[in-house]
């Protein structure tokens, strides 16, 4: 989605495939550089961020300097640092997280990157899970971390469906600036009292019809756009990709036709059921072979979509939800191609920030911005005036 720049820049540590960086190039925001571990990840942020440059490998083996040289820039010259440190060592579904996890200690790598470029601002992204490891203490350090290189810092959990992503999840977002400036984070602009949700079948009704483990090139659109956020996500593009489902089980497809929109496991024939839940109470697993309805929101993309995991299902086909499907609840415009295989490709997309979330948050911080210079400018006028009141 095409965006003037606001001459702001942006670097971009654990990119990924590149959805906060998507996000803050649809605020204005020309992002130099992406970097991260995943190489496939790295290919499509290349793809899809012509402008900046990519740079692969370990974290740990990557400087400030390499970064600034990469971007062709100065020390204090880029405007935000902007990442997401790997969130599996705190997720909520890794029941083994802690601070033992080495996952769990990348955020000291993000703010050694950080004094080495003193950016005017910082955003931090991550999983709700990291306020509970050790009794919050990863979050004390995060804190202490960007108050001793100088920032004002803070924290909020945003819930992406209030910004008009089509899906619920919830992630805690840090920002911080060493200037003197409000942080302000973004007003909802979804839900009671506002915008209706974009639900389910508002994001993927549209694209075309596919069968289960169904591999296909590009494809025609079934349909004409039915509203506008089918209209962004086309982004005025005529074709589809990564339209491909997972492969499930003859078992799996059995399991699929006795589940109605709105059902669960639960809807399963109990000779049907995989044997461990067989022994499941029914108040357990709330959303695993889950058919959301229509106007249902999705439940959180992961990094695949396993029926055995959560709501997956397809409202009105038995299969899974294919990799566009994943992305558009994403909000990923259809333009915005995944490299890799079909694993790879899920993983991309469930490990990203949605960047519909990701541009309300530049969006924010630009803003905040920009009312400190507009006091400063009214506050310089003042006392010009009154200068001039004793010549």
């Amino acid at each position: 989605m095409p965006t003037q720049w606001n001459g702001w820049t942006a670097i971009d540590l654990f990119c990924g495939a590149g959805g906060l960086s998507e996000g803050f190039r649809q605020a204005g925001v020309k992002v130099l550089v992406g970097q991260d571990f995943d190489e496939v990840a790295g290919r499509t942020f290349a793809s899809t961020h012509s402008d900046a440059s990519f740079m692969g490998g370990p974290i740990q083996n990557v400087s400030a300097q390499d970064l600034l040289n990469r971007a062709g820039v100065k020390r204090s010259e880029v405007d935000v640092l902007i990442g997401g440190p790997p969130c599996q060592g705190y997720s909520v579904y890794n029941h083994q997280r802690g601070v033992d996890d080495p996952r769990a200690n990348l955020f000291r790598e993000y703010l050694r990157i950080v004094s080495g470029l003193n950016p005017r601002w910082l955003v931090m992204e991550n999983v709700t899970g990291i306020q509970s490891i050790a009794d919050g203490g990863i979050v004390n350090e995060i804190f202490a971390g960007m108050r001793n290189l100088g920032y004002n810092v803070k924290m909020q959990t945003l819930k992406a469906e209030e910004f008009g992503i089509p899906q619920e999840r919830r992630r805690v977002f840090f920002i911080a600036t060493k200037e003197n400036r409000n942080i302000e984070f973004p007003e909802p602009t979804h839900g009671v009292g506002r915008l209706p949700f974009v639900t389910v079948w508002d994001a993927i009704s549209d694209l075309p019809r596919i069968k289960n483990g169904e591999t296909k090139g590009p494809s025609a659109y079934a349909c004409e756009a039915q509203n506008s956020y089918q209209m962004a996500m086309r982004n005025g593009g005529k074709v589809v990709f990564n339209h491909c489902p997972s492969k499930l089980a003859p078992i799996n497809e059995a399991r699929m036709r006795h589940i109605p929109p709105g059902g669960s496991w639960r809807d399963i024939p109990f000779d049907l059921l995989p044997e461990g839940m067989k022994r499941a109470k029914r108040s357990d697993h709330t959303k695993r072979y889950g058919r959301p309805k229509k106007s249902d929101l999705a439940c959180t993309i992961l990094t695949k979509c396993d029926v055995h995991w959560g709501a997956y299902i397809h409202p009105v086909q038995d299969r899974a939800f294919t990799v566009r499907e994943a992305a558009r609840l994403q909000s990923f415009s259809d333009d915005f191609v995944f490299s890799g295989n079909r694993t790879e490709q899920y993983i991309q997309v469930g490990n990203a920030v949605p960047p519909l979330l990701g541009k309300r948050v530049a969006e924010a911080i630009i803003s905040s911005d920009l009312q400190k210079s507009k006091l400063l400018k009214s506050g310089q006028m003042n006392l010009n005036n009154r200068a001039l009141e004793f010549v």
